[in-house]
C-alpha cells in the first residue's frame, strides 16, 4: 500500500519536516529557516533571540505542573548538506527537497534529503507548539552553519543558556545514546596550475567514475566505501606511466564533510595508446568493481573521446600532483583502545578541483584525542609540502569528552528501557557534534544526543527510517516528562 508523507505519525513533526523541506537552507544560506522559526515563535507566542551570528534560541514555559524541573535545551542545526546527483537538475539556494516514501524509508529526489538535521528541527518545533506534552522550562537552540564549520556553535558566549541539561537532536543511529564524539579540522592545500601545450598527435578523452555511494566523512569512513577521488586517481596515476597520458582536467569530490562520489578527469594520449589505454581502462574497471563489490555494487568507469583542450598540465607537475594524491592517507588511522569499534582518528580526501588557474585539494581530519588530531593533519600537509603546495588548516573544533556517570545519561536510558524493553547502546561518535564546543563554552553542562535512523547522510542516498523516527519522538518525549526537579 502507497502512503503519502502527509499520513504519518506523529502528525505534527512530518507536518514540520515536510515545511522545513520546501525551505532552502544551505550552509552559511540559513536565513530563510531561521526566518520561519522567528515567524513560528510569534504566532505561538515564545520568546526568541537571534543572536549576531544568526543562531536562534526560542524559550517555552514549563508546562502546569512542571515549573519545578530542570531546564533543558534542545539542540540542533539549521543547515544542511547540499549534493546531488550529476544528471540532477536542482538549484540549493531556490528549490525545494522533494521527499517521498519508499517502505519504511523516506527518501529525496536525487538530492540530499536534509535529515541532518531537518528531523531535528521539526521535532524542536512540534514540542514548542505542543499543548499536551509534559516538560520543565525548556529552550530550542537552532545554531548556523554546522556542517561546514560549526560556526554558529562557535560563536555562543557565556550566558545565553539558562539550561544545564542538553539534549542534541543530530545523531543518526536509533537504540545509540552518544556521549562523547571526535574533533575535526580541515587541511586545504592549493598550488598554481603550470600548463604545456597538449602534445602533438595526442586525441582526448573524458574519463568518468560515478555510482559509488558517498556518506558522512565521520560515520562511514570505515565501512569500506569506495573514494572518488583516490580511485580517479588511481587510474590517472597508472596511465601516466604506462601509456604517458597528460592530464588537462580534474574534478572530484565536493563537500570537506563527505566521502567523494563521482570523479571526472580530462586526459590526452598518442594515437599509438590509444587502444592500449582503453584496453586498460576496461582491465581497471574490472578490477575496481571486483574489488568493491561488497560496498560498491553501482560503480560506474566510462571513459569516451572528448574535445581536444587547450592546453594540459606541465608534465613536472602533473607528475607531483598525482604522486601527492596516491600517497595523501584515506580513511580510518586508529581504533580506540578505551571504547571497542570506536574509530579514534581518520582523514577523508574529500575533493580535488581545478579552479582559477589553481589546483585546490581539500582534506578534513577527525579525532576523539586531540594531539592525534594534529598529528594526521601535519601528516596530510607533509604529503603536499612534497609538491610545494601551500598548505592551511583550519583552526577546527573540540571532541566531547565522554561522561559515563552522565545524569541525563542515566534517564535516557532508563527512558529507552522503560518504552523499549531493551537496553541502548551508550556510544562516542567519530562524527563531529556541537556539543563539544557547547560543552568548552559551558563546562558542567551535561549532554546526551540521539536521533531516528538516517543511513547515507550527506549523499543523494540519504534516507530516514520511518519507525525509528517515531521511536525517536517517543524517547524524547520520556525524558522530557522524567527531568528531575531542580
Amino acid at each position: 500500500m502507497n502512503m503519502d508523507i502527509h499520513q504519518l505519525q506523529p502528525e505534527r513533526l512530518w507536518h514540520y519536516f515536510l515545511e522545513i523541506c520546501k525551505i532552502p537552507r544551505s550552509s552559511k544560506k540559513e536565513e530563510k529557516i531561521a526566518a520561519y522559526i522567528n515567524e513560528f515563535a510569534k504566532k505561538h507566542n515564545l520568546s526568541c533571540i537571534i543572536d549576531e551570528a544568526g543562531n536562534v534560541m526560542i524559550r517555552k514555559p514549563a508546562a502546569p505542573g512542571f515549573e519545578k524541573r530542570r531546564g533543558v535545551i534542545l539542540q540542533c542545526h539549521l543547515d544542511m548538506v547540499c549534493e546531488k546527483n550529476s544528471e540532477t537538475i536542482h538549484d540549493f539556494d531556490t528549490d525545494p527537497i522533494l521527499p517521498w516514501i519508499d517502505g519504511d524509508w523516506v527518501k529525496a529526489k536525487g538530492t540530499t534529503l536534509g535529515a541532518d538535521d531537518g528531523i531535528g528541527i521539526a521535532a524542536a518545533l512540534a514540542i514548542l507548539e505542543a499543548t499536551d506534552i509534559p516538560h520543565g522550562p525548556l529552550e530550542a537552540l537552532f545554531t548556523m552553519d554546522e556542517e561546514t564549520g560549526l560556526t554558529g556553535a562557535f560563536a555562543l558566549k557565556p550566558g545565553q543558556l539558562e539550561g544545564r541539561i542538553l539534549i542534541n537532536l543530530d545523531s543518526e543511529d536509533e537504540g545509540q545514546l552518544f556521549i562523547g564524539c571526535a574533533g575535526g579540522k580541515d587541511t586545504v592545500a592549493t598550488m598554481p596550475i603550470e600548463t604545456d601545450e597538449v602534445p602533438a598527435g595526442h586525441v582526448a578523452y573524458k574519463v568518468s567514475l560515478t555510482g559509488l555511494k558517498g556518506g558522512h566523512s565521520g560515520d562511514d569512513i570505515n565501512k569500506g566505501l569506495g573514494n572518488a577521488v583516490k580511485l580517479m586517481n588511481r587510474f590517472l596515476w597508472n596511465a601516466r606511466e604506462t601509456f604517458e597520458t597528460a592530464l588537462a582536467d580534474f574534478n572530484a569530490g565536493n563537500l570537506r564533510n563527505a566521502l567523494a562520489r563521482e570523479a571526472f578527469a580530462v586526459i590526452t594520449v598518442h594515437r599509438e595508446n590509444e587502444k592500449s589505454l582503453l584496453d586498460y581502462a576496461a582491465s581497471f574497471y574490472k578490477e575496481v568493481r571486483n574489488e568493491l563489490l561488497i560496498t560498491e555494487p553501482d560503480i560506474s568507469f566510462i571513459i569516451q573521446p572528448a574535445e581536444k583542450p587547450e592546453f594540459v598540465l606541465n608534465s613536472a607537475l602533473q607528475a607531483d600532483f598525482l604522486d601527492a594524491l596516491y600517497a595523501c592517507p584515506h580513511g580510518v588511522i586508529s581504533m580506540s583502545r578505551e571504547i571497542p569499534n570506536f574509530v579514534e582518528t581518520s582523514t577523508n580526501l574529500a575533493s580535488v578541483k581545478f579552479i582559477d588557474k589553481k589546483i585546490v585539494i581539500t582534506t578534513s581530519q577527525r579525532s576523539s584525542v586531540e594531539s592525534s588530531k594534529k598529528d594526521v593533519a601535519d601528516m596530510v600537509a607533509s604529503v603536499f609540502y612534497l609538491m610545494q603546495a601551500d598548505v592551511e588548516h583550519s583552526s577546527g573544533y573540540p571532541g566531547w569528552k565522554p561522561n559515563p556517570d552522565s545524569e541525563i545519561l542515566r534517564i535516557s536510558a532508563d527512558a529507552y528501557r522503560r518504552l523499549f524493553s531493551i537496553e541502548p547502546q551508550v556510544l562516542a561518535i567519530h562524527a563531529g557534534l556541537e556539543c563539544g564546543l557547547v560543552g568548552a563554552i559551558y563546562p558542567g553542562m551535561d549532554m546526551v544526543s540521539f536521533g531516528p535512523t538516517i543511513k547515507g547522510a550527506h549523499s543523494p542516498d540519504e534516507r530516514l527510517e520511518i519507525h525509528s523516527t517515531v521511536k525517536f519522538w517517543d524517547l524524547t518525549l520520556e525524558i522530557l516528562k522524567n527531568i528531575p526537579e531542580a
